[in-house]
């Protein structure tokens, strides 16, 4: 141990100085702070409940990256700026032994992705410098002083990765189309919009770029513009770079993309070593004796709306590939080489839960890491001999741990002095059995004053996809906000996993396949059963509402079923037909319905809503965002339009500048102020 501490303080003597002098000072203002707390003692005793108000009061964590030398852990944290009205994000550093922790960066909108240098010198991370529009990467020296900009670029940087000799960068770059004059938008790919991201122009694709450090300059390593190339990631020999790269910005319209290695220098041809599906998000790492290349893979394009990530691996100097978690018959969502690339450790989402495993790659046999209970890991990450992840459960919200001998243990409590304030609902697993027969899972949320016996009003909020899940993950932003929200009002909320979601197999996901607001309408209507029959729920006072997917079968299910007397559709849509080219699932369209003009039928049937909207009796209030190109807003201007003209009460709130996700804080508190709203309005908690 002794030996460990003063590897730490020679490598890095002026951040311990530093984290040092943060500790004096919180010794100094200790007495303090202990005679104040005394006086407090019995005003905190007393908990409270969560309003729409402590959205500005989490601090979410995300990126951890373990240090080479083992020893650190950096990572980010955003938090919402009131005053500013925008997110805004610090780089943070917490020790292996959870003894300090500081933050390097102050909080700035769009600071991110920190990265260590492989000789543990530097930590670089991108950020947007003074007077420039454009997210530079910035450069922390680990012997001390201020962070200094790196790279001077005019377009996107996108992924980035060290060079193991730590003298050169890979990063890969979309052109910028800003200009003092607005230009026409030229098309012509299939795949032709991007929520965020918006038209995607010909000529503007993503390109590969390698980075000299102590040059201070770029060049272009690939430059064909009928590519677009991401996620460079170096070997361990620092000899050649894997990336992905696709014709498309996005999957191909096979829905693979490929996997190529090329050398680092200018003029080198990429060599295309394995074209896989692509995943719902890629991740590629060589192991780090160099033999191998790790990545992940999806299914064939029909099932696009329904594929859970497989583990894979392929010889590094080509060769047939290796899956590696079949068995599982669950979705990988993250996971790190171990140093002596034996083993993988991942992060499997099962059944309302995402747990740590390990993957030994010499038999294939799966090892489940950590104790057995609801909790939700993510974001693994391996250096040193150490792996980090973010851990949260349903008393939680994230923060980073370490994974010790099968074991976690917390390192950081960004949020425990707000959670200590609340009294949150308790969350219990149900299940229960659908119209059909089929064993459908789920939570319940109780409110925090929860009286067996009694029953409550209920809310059914679903979740979005369906590719995912309800977890045992405490989420304090955004949409998921709501459930413990509505449980502090007084409101049982119940969080159904349906068929179509992940985390129960691939033939539970694809059950909906072609199908869609039949067989999910069965469960969520199953589960509302479940609760009444229970004497949970009242049958007379029955709320529904969700977003995204979840508002799409908002409208399927008030379509469905009159019980309902409030309805909250956010980033919706029940006219599927009017769909097709508006949004930015096309590839999944051709494949899984056929296009309108073969498959007339089968659309109008997935768009039951909208055709038949004169059986909603539902108040239902449509929300979304003017520049969403996931869920375009006119699926809620259109059911907006129907009930009125039906006499329905429906409210339209349209949120603008903003995407699928809500990114302006008080827009997302606005949002949960007008569901909350609207469910006092037409479904008061009190009896």
């Amino acid at each position: 141990m002794g030996q460990e501490q003063g590897r730490r303080r020679r490598v890095i003597p002026a951040l311990h100085e530093r984290a040092n002098t943060l500790i004096k000072i919180a010794a100094s203002l200790l007495g303090w702070l202990c005679a104040a707390g005394a006086m407090a003692t019995e005003a905190t005793a007393v908990q409270r409940t969560l309003t729409p108000d402590d959205f500005y009061r989490v601090q979410d964590l995300s990126d951890p990256q373990v240090s080479p030398d083992g020893w650190w852990v950096a990572y980010v944290v955003t938090t919402n700026d009131r005053e500013a009205d925008e997110a805004r994000s610090a780089i943070w550093m917490v020790s292996w032994d959870g003894s300090q922790r500081l933050a390097l960066t102050p909080a700035a909108d769009g600071t991110a992705k920190p990265r260590w240098s492989p000789d543990g010198r530097y930590l670089a991370f991108l950020a947007t410098p003074s007077g420039s529009d454009k997210a530079q990467v910035m450069l922390l020296d680990r012997r001390g002083g201020d962070a200094r900009q790196l790279t001077s670029v005019s377009g996107d940087i996108g992924e980035y990765a060290w060079a193991p000799d730590s003298k050169r960068l890979a990063f890969t770059m979309g052109q910028s189309v800003a200009g003092p004059t607005p230009k026409p938008i030229v098309i012509d790919a299939l795949h032709f919009k991007q929520d965020e991201d918006g038209y995607l122009r010909a000529g503007l694709g993503r390109h590969l770029y390698l980075f000299d450090v102590d040059g201070n300059h770029s060049e272009p390593l690939t430059a064909d513009p009928e590519f677009n190339e991401d996620l460079p990631t170096w070997s361990p020999d620092g000899r050649r770079i894997a990336f992905i790269r696709t014709h498309e910005q996005g999957a191909d319209r096979d829905g693979r993309e490929d996997i190529d290695v090329i050398e680092p220098q200018a003029g080198a041809t990429p060599r295309t070593i394995v074209r896989p599906y692509a995943p719902n998000t890629q991740k590629l790492a060589w192991s780090p004796d160099g033999t191998l290349i790790a990545y992940l893979q999806g299914m064939e394009p029909k099932f696009n709306a329904y594929m859970q990530d497989r583990l894979v691996v392929v010889p590094a100097a080509g060769g047939g590939s290796r899956s590696l978690t079949d068995k599982l018959d669950r979705a990988v969502m993250s996971y790190a080489f171990a140093a002596d690339s034996a083993s993988i450790m991942i992060a499997v989402e099962d059944d309302g839960r995402i747990y740590p495993a390990r993957v030994d790659l010499a038999s294939g046999a799966i090892a489940r890491q950590a104790a057995a209970g609801p909790l939700v890991v993510s974001a693994l990450s391996a250096g040193g001999g150490h792996t980090a992840l973010l851990e949260s459960n349903d008393g939680a919200l994230a923060e980073v741990y370490a994974l010790e001998a099968g074991q976690l243990r917390k390192l950081t409590a960004h949020n425990d002095a707000f959670l200590a304030e609340l009294q949150l609902g308790a969350v219990e697993d149900i299940r229960f059995k659908s119209k059909d027969g089929a064993e459908i899972h789920g939570l319940i949320v109780k409110p925090p004053s929860f009286v067996p016996g009694r029953k409550y009003p209920t809310v059914l909020w679903i979740h979005g996809g369906p590719n995912g899940q309800d977890e045992h993950s405490l989420v304090l932003d955004g949409y998921q906000f709501e459930p413990q929200m509505f449980a502090a009002k007084g409101f049982v909320v119940l969080r159904v996993n349906y068929r179509g979601g992940s985390g129960r197999g691939a033939a539970f996901a694809k059950a909906i396949f072609a199908d869609w607001g039949h067989k999910e309408v069965g469960d969520l209507l199953a589960g509302v059963n479940y609760l009444v029959a229970n004497g949970i729920a009242d049958a007379d006072r029955l709320g529904i509402g969700g977003w995204s997917y979840g508002g799409i079968l908002t409208d399927y299910t008030i379509a469905s079923d009159i019980r309902f007397k409030a309805a909250i559709s956010g980033a919706g849509s029940a006219n599927q037909l009017a769909t097709y080219g508006s949004d930015e699932y096309v590839l999944q369209y051709n494949n899984e319905l056929g296009p309108p003009w073969k498959s007339t039928a089968l659309w109008l049937k997935v768009s039951y809503p909208f055709f038949h909207a004169d059986r909603i009796h539902t108040p239902t209030l449509f929300m979304g965002g003017d520049k969403d190109f996931n869920v375009p807003i006119n699926g809620g201007e259109q059911m907006y339009q129907a009930l009125r003209t039906l006499g329905v009460p429906a409210q339209l709130i349209v949120y603008p500048g903003q995407h699928h996700v809500f990114t302006r804080p008080s827009f997302v508190k606005d949002l949960a102020d007008r569901m909350s709203g609207w469910l006092d309005r037409y479904l008061p908690p009190a009896g």
